[in-house]
């Protein structure tokens, strides 16, 4: 089941999420967009009223929660289509339905931030102090006022909430281009057999294969694909980025990266610890790439030998069987825990496990709206990385689950910054685990390669070289510079070369389009999170590992707190201090010790 790519209709519905536990039908789901779309006029009438008291404000408060939930579960309903059937051209209508809606409510919404500048926080403080109801907003209004200078008039800021759909065209065009469009040309094996490219299996079974023959030909049939039509991705990249500046400017904020953190209290000095660090730390990656390069017998290593197995015979680990093993590497945080994500993998249906035609790739986890569970997408291949990138996907789900039943509307939600600190968590947790109570020699080595050549891989070298590559394009913009087809691939091969090294061949053209094959690039400053998270996971997985004094009820604590408080606050409550460079320096040693412990095991 897990190796078959089928076509959409043909995956037994136990397999797939519960979309139904969230609308019976499209039908209903239109029926709540009509509704949501009536419901706006009468959200809109508090307009130029909230100052008339503190009744009236929670009363307005309330209202605007209420129509935003409702449109949180409308547009998660229209995703799960569509992620999992790109080529589902309802499933895409809808999706684009549920976009334009978005877009008319944060314009109807954009009354109440200006009004409430407008009242002065000292006003507001004084509500508070006899509204308990009104109190609970507390950190929400501070951080408004923090945020004051960067907040428009009321006009400018519907106009502002208006242009967000209009301004996500970039993102979708390319979405559409490389998940639904794009057909590849089989890969090849050794023997010349035909092997299907899917997005779904392209960075599992194929740069996962034994046989560098189908590495080779999959590789360059996916990058040959984005190279042709280069100038169009290109073009909605350069897009994206200009929409990026314009609300940088819109906005009054320097640059644009202060712009993207400002929103969340991050210092740049965070991003740039980042930066200088991994940098500095370059020389272990080489080393990893060195003793890679002889396990595989190579002469020469390249881009698609890096998921290559070490290992003679690749471990397998069904669906449930992972779900054990999770399980039990996440005990120390308590029955309720495990039993809750047990109940979600196995009988509530969070989880649409395997690949199908047309799904969408990578894997995400979709937060919970206030009435429904959280779900995962992803295409499980009965593989280490697949239980692994399983536990991640957890990670995101209990991280949501666990702060929608302790935080309310305002603070039930988390941001990028930490999401990614909860999904690494789980996965250092499994490797703590497993790699003490694990005999078996080959499952020891591909649980270090899932951990170094997979996970480390992806979030601790190829997540920085892509914010290295986005701080750069940012800059050129803002400059006034053009970003071209060529300046772009010219840029990602220069990166990589640096960080691969001299003993890494590099394919320039194809390498140098890499950076098309992530759509985090379209949500400006993200990637840098990835590699902030997984330092994050592994100091906050150490203690617990270590067995250090509350070490597990503060990780609880962190995944219970949503926005209640800035990310480097809620994180350093829990024993980390992402403003120092570190928990980056500490994450790095440990990627070490699994560099020490593979040599070891391959000689």
């Amino acid at each position: 089941m897990a190796n078959t790519v089928l076509p959409r209709n043909k995956i037994n519905k136990k397999f797939t999420w519960n979309a139904e536990s969230v609308f019976k039908s499209a039908k209903e789901w239109e029926a709540e967009v009509k509704s949501i779309v009536a419901e706006l006029p009468k959200v809109k009438k508090y307009e130029g009223r909230l100052s008339e008291g503190a009744e009236v404000l929670l009363e307005a408060i309330h209202a605007v929660e209420a129509l935003a939930n409702r449109t949180n579960k409308m547009f998660m309903y229209a995703g799960f289509s569509y992620s999992v059937d790109t080529t589902d051209q309802k499933a895409a209508a809808l999706f684009g339905k549920a976009q334009g809606v978005a877009g008319q409510m944060s314009g109807a919404l954009s009354f109440v931030n200006p009004e409430l500048i407008a009242m002065g926080k000292a006003k507001l403080d004084e509500w508070m102090k006899g509204n308990e109801k009104l109190a609970v907003y507390r950190h929400s209004f501070e951080d408004l006022f923090r945020q004051q200078a960067h907040v428009r008039s009321g006009e400018v800021e519907e106009l502002l909430g208006m242009v967000g759909d209009p301004s996500g065209g970039a993102q979708n065009s390319s979405s559409m281009l490389v998940n639904a469009d794009f057909k590849f040309a089989p890969a090849k094996d050794k023997k010349g057999k035909k092997v299907e490219i899917t997005q779904g299996n392209m960075h599992t079974s194929l740069m996962e294969s034994p046989d560098r023959k189908v590495r080779q030909s999959a590789f360059e049939s996916y990058m040959d694909k984005h190279l042709e039509f280069r100038n169009t991705l290109a073009a909605n990249l350069n897009t994206s980025i200009k929409n990026n500046i314009f609300n940088m400017r819109a906005r009054k904020f320097d640059t644009s990266l202060q712009a993207s953190l400002f929103g969340l209290n991050i210092p740049e000095s965070v991003f740039h610890n980042l930066i200088n660090t991994f940098e500095s730390k370059l020389p272990v990656w080489h080393r990893y790439f060195e003793l890679r390069r002889k396990a595989l017998g190579l002469r020469d290593l390249t881009y698609y030998d890096m998921w290559a197995p070490i290992v003679k015979s690749k471990p397998k680990v069904p669906y449930a069987k992972a779900v054990d093993l999770i399980s039990e590497s996440l005990a120390p945080l308590g029955k309720d825990y495990v039993d809750v994500l047990r109940q979600g993998c196995l009988k509530d249906r969070w989880v649409d496990i395997y690949p199908n035609k047309g799904k969408q790739n990578g894997a995400f986890s979709w937060g919970a709206a206030p009435d429904t569970h959280p779900f995962i997408m992803m295409s499980y291949t009965d593989e280490v990385g697949s239980m692994s990138t399983l536990a991640h996907e957890l990670g995101h789900s209990m991280h949501s689950y666990l702060t929608g039943q302790n935080q309310p509307r305002v603070y039930n939600n988390y941001s990028l910054f930490v999401a990614e600190v909860a999904s690494n968590f789980n996965q250092a947790m499994m490797r703590g685990h497993l790699l003490k109570t694990v005999k078996d020699k080959n499952l020891l080595i591909a649980l270090i390669e899932e951990a170094v050549g997979h996970n480390f891989f992806r979030y601790f070298f190829q997540m920085p070289t892509l914010a290295r590559f986005e701080l750069e394009t940012h800059q050129q913009v803002e400059r006034g510079e053009a970003l071209t087809a060529d300046s772009l691939q010219e840029l990602m091969a220069d990166l990589f070369t640096e960080g691969f090294g001299p003993k890494v061949k590099v394919d320039r053209p194809r390498v140098g389009m890499i950076w098309s094959t992530f759509a985090h690039l379209f949500s400006d400053y993200y990637v840098y999170s990835y590699a902030t998270g997984i330092s994050g996971a592994h100091a906050l997985a150490g203690r617990i590992l270590r067995g250090e004094p509350n070490a597990a009820q503060d990780y609880l604590g962190f995944l219970k707190s949503g926005s209640s408080l800035y990310p480097l606050d809620v994180l350093k409550k829990a024993g980390v201090d992402l403003a120092s460079p570190k928990p980056v320096e500490e994450t790095f040693a440990v990627m070490e010790s699994y560099v020490d412990r593979l040599e070891e095991l391959v000689g």
